[in-house]
Parts: C-alpha cells; structure tokens; sequence
C-alpha cells in the first residue's frame, strides 16, 4: 500500500486526472469511428473483428487480449508501465461499448457518405485529443502502444516510425482475416491521428503542466 501511495505522489494526482479524462476522450474517437462504419484504426479494427469471430463480447475481448500483451511489457518493456497502463488495458473497451451504444440510441445509423465521412472525421479529431491527453502526461504506455516502443529499442537502426507500421500493419491484416472493416477510417487514423495528436500536444495539453514538469 505504501509503495502505491508513493508512485501517486510521485507522479501526482494531476497526471493521473488527465491521462484518465484522456482515455475517456479516446473511446469516445473510437465510438464515433466504429459509428461511421468506414472503418477503425488498425487495433481498433482487430479487437472488433476477432470479438465477432469468436462471438465474444467486445469490451473483454480486448481486456483479454490486452493482458496477453501486457505479458510481454512485463518481460521487456517493464519500465513503461503505469497506472495509464491499467487504465486503457482493462477500462477502454468499455469506455467504447458505452459511447457506441449512447450514439446508437441517439442517432439512425449514417447511410449517407456525407454523414459517415463528417463522423469519421469529428472521431479523428476526437481521439487525436484523447491520444495527447492520454500519453503526454507519461504515466503508463498501453500494452499495444508498448509492442512498437519495445521493438524500436531493440532495433534502434529501424526506428519507432516503423516498428509502428509494422506493428499496425500486423493488425489490419488481421483486421481484414478476421472479417473487420478495413477502409477510409483506417487510412485517416494511419496518416491524420499523427498531425492531430501534435497539435493538441503543443496547444493545448502540454500547457497543463508546468514548465520543466516530467511529461513527454
């Protein structure tokens, strides 16, 4: 108990509130994507795939396909774990299940390629500012984030650029096998949630902290 009480002073209440409303935001992006139905970013779109081919519910499919993978940031990635770690590994799925059903009572379905595309791209925009809340407070890389982090220390002359199209690429083939969507949502999540997530890092959540503070 002393020693959780210490890695929440240490790293302060402030990170966790934010990382923890990050997440939040980050199902709700995904919520919208998966309502568009142009397709999810790479994990995204696996998680749902596999849970529908093996007719298990969503949200703990991935809690348990995230523990398996969290095995591994155990064995080598130990130094990357976090509260922020739990948090998205056991609660994000669900955080996407609630939103996606809000919207559904909410709203009809978009058949309109207007109506999908302008969804899509409020869920860009959405979870580009659930992904910075998320991570620059620096309190826990997810399991699947951990994959590219790892592989790219372990094979610094590739680099994290593309470890990650490595890693994401893995799941969307899979995605695509397993019977998930695959199409203009993933592209916009693959080349559009990188310039988002920089914005929001440089005007609007780094200035949360203060100057010199530990955050990425």
């Amino acid at each position: 108990m002393g020693k959780l009480t210490g890695y929440f002073q240490k790293i302060g209440w402030k990170r966790v509130i934010v990382m923890i409303i990050g997440n939040i935001f980050l199902g709700m992006g995904i919520s919208i994507f998966k309502f568009a139905g142009l397709g999810n970013d790479p994990y995204s779109g696996m998680m749902m795939g596999l849970s529908d081919l093996t007719g298990i519910t969503y949200a703990p499919f991935q809690v348990m396909a995230n523990f398996l993978i969290f095995l591994l940031e155990i064995a080598f990635g130990r130094e990357l774990i976090g509260i922020g770690t739990i948090i998205n590994a056991c609660f994000l799925g669900y955080i996407v299940t609630f939103f996606y059903e809000v919207w559904v009572h909410l709203f009809t379905l978009p058949e309109a390629l207007a109506v999908q595309i302008l969804s899509m791209l409020i869920g860009t925009v959405i979870i580009g500012f659930g992904i910075s809340m998320y991570q620059v407070p620096n309190a826990g890389v997810s399991p699947y984030d951990s994959l590219s982090v790892i592989l790219a220390k372990r094979m610094p002359k590739i680099g994290y650029f593309w470890c990650r199209i490595f890693t994401d690429a893995i799941c969307a083939i899979i995605c695509f096998l397993s019977g998930g969507i695959i199409g203009l949502g993933t592209l916009v999540s693959a080349f559009g949630l990188g310039p988002g997530i920089n914005f929001f890092n440089k005007h609007f959540t780094r200035k949360l902290f203060r100057e010199g503070e530990d955050i990425l």
